[in-house]
């Protein structure tokens, strides 16, 4: 793998992920990115972790397929458990997930070390958070909450007033509760929680940090394109997208999500399903 002008390849089961892709365009802006939402299959937060490796690896198959430099994996869900499969099977591809920048992020801003997590069922059940934030920070107390409601709020549009703030508030109550002491940094362990940050503010007080990985993982993208010398220098990149079912439905919901313009036009649909493990 020579040419640095080849795309950077990002999956997300939705469009979630997206705001990952928003923080990899602005940090590396001659970058070429080619984003695959399986919308077929959304959400993976309430699919067993069995399902959601096969569901990554087909994923991966289908971007690797398309001759990428580097694959990132832009939903939580599947960061938990397919990071290291996808590692071992691709090894001549950087293979990055969201979890690990994640914990980065939250290590180096949280002051009493008592850190909270919210994320899909799947993933707070799976410990990845967990087990990242405390193999960085050994005395860290972590506190993890499902919060999978929130991807449909997010995905629908409602990312503000007083019905929502009445369902946040509802699902955040476990760890507002908590004291001695009181959590002073909140991880968005998903990647459409950051649509919701306004309002998950709010509700969780001025003195909580929200951290969101997208901006995170961006850099970490950029320090390994540069450690191997694959970065594109290039003024500006192109951007594909890559859906696994309805494009119209898609753009719609983007709009939630996309920092610029999108239009079911230039959305192509795929089947991923037959790329096997094989």
């Amino acid at each position: 793998m020579t040419d640095a002008a080849l795309p950077i390849g990002v999956f997300d089961s939705g469009v979630g992920g997206l705001t990952v892709l928003n923080a990899l365009r602005e940090k590396l802006p001659g970058e070429n990115l080619i984003y695959l939402g399986d919308t077929a299959r959304v959400p993976y937060g309430t699919k067993s972790s069995l399902s959601v490796t096969r569901y990554a690896e087909q994923a991966a198959a289908c971007l690797i397929d398309r001759k990428i430099k580097l694959l990132v994996i832009a939903c939580n869900t599947a960061s938990a458990v397919a990071v290291e499969p996808l590692q071992q099977k691709y090894p001549l591809i950087p293979v990055m997930g969201v979890v690990g920048p994640g914990a980065d992020a939250c290590c180096a801003v949280s002051k009493n070390r008592h850190i909270g997590v919210i994320a899909t069922e799947s993933t707070v059940n799976n410990q990845a958070y967990q087990q990242a934030i405390l193999k960085r920070m050994p005395d860290a107390s972590v506190a993890a909450q499902s919060c999978s409601l929130f991807v449909a709020l997010a995905e629908e549009g409602w990312h503000e007033g007083e019905l929502v703030e009445q369902i946040v508030a509802k699902c955040l109550a476990p760890l507002k509760q908590i004291e001695s002491p009181a959590i002073d940094t909140l991880v968005l362990g998903c990647t459409h929680f950051p649509a919701l940050k306004e309002c998950i503010g709010k509700v969780m007080g001025a003195d909580v940090v929200l951290v969101d990985s997208a901006q995170t993982t961006a850099e970490a993208v950029r320090e390994e394109l540069q450690r191997s010398g694959m970065l594109n220098q290039a003024d500006a990149g192109d951007v594909e997208f890559l859906v696994t079912d309805d494009p119209q439905r898609f753009s719609r919901v983007a709009e939630h999500f996309f920092e610029g313009e999108l239009t079911a036009g230039e959305i192509q649909q795929v089947d991923i399903q037959h790329f096997d493990k094989g």
